[in-house]
């Protein structure tokens, strides 16, 4: 592989992010379970080849926390407009000349190191997208070396990916293209593995 990528991870304040997960474990523990879901994503991403770095940006104290010794960087930014704003402000953070940034979802819990390789090598210094499973939302957006993120998350983030010249990459990687919005979605990646702060947080709840 002929280059590397810094990917920014986006979360939202924890015990705000994933309401329609809420349900899946007890109310008490829903930000716990947020957190696992993050820390499965970032600790594979980290282990991926091509992956040179990988920043946190977010706006709550516990994640610091609970990345330190993981090798993955954070920073606490409040105030932020919105998802696409966190990611133009941490790619801006990350920018070195030349270098190629990329976003990922922090809701893959089931996320293999290699499949997220193969993304990056299947992109091949293209700017490119994987979409989610229905097809319509993005798990991971790549630069082009030396080129601005623009990001366009939200509502069929695929086509308005596309529409910035974005190539699909990834469409066999089930383990990259299952993010977790809801509890039949949490089954489903639990159908392919899930990482072991997700798989403990689970099993914690269901026997409790």
């Amino acid at each position: 592989m002929g280059y590397e990528v810094d990917l920014v991870v986006p979360i939202k304040r924890l015990d705000r992010a994933k309401s329609r997960l809420r349900g899946a474990v007890p109310a008490s523990e829903h930000a716990d379970l947020v957190l696992a879901l993050l820390l499965d994503t970032v600790t594979a991403a980290a282990q991926a080849g091509g992956v040179r770095r990988v920043l946190v940006v977010c706006e709550d104290e516990r994640i610091p926390a609970a990345l330190a010794g993981t090798g993955v960087e954070c920073v606490d930014e409040r105030g932020l407009p919105g998802l696409n704003a966190a990611l133009a402000f941490a790619a801006e953070y990350l920018c070195a000349p030349n270098s190629t940034v990329g976003a990922l979802q922090a809701d893959l819990p089931a996320l293999r190191p290699a499949d997220l390789s193969a993304a990056i090598e299947e992109a091949a210094g293209r700017r490119a997208y994987c979409a989610d499973r229905p097809g319509t939302g993005t798990t991971l957006l790549l630069a082009a070396p030396g080129e601005p993120l623009r990001p366009r998350f939200g509502r069929r983030s695929a086509d308005a990916h596309v529409a910035t010249g974005a190539v699909r990459v990834g469409g066999s990687l089930a383990s990259l293209r299952c993010d977790v919005d809801t509890e039949s979605d949490l089954a489903v990646a639990a159908g392919i593995g899930l990482g072991k702060f997700t798989l403990a947080r689970t099993t914690a709840a269901s026997s409790g």
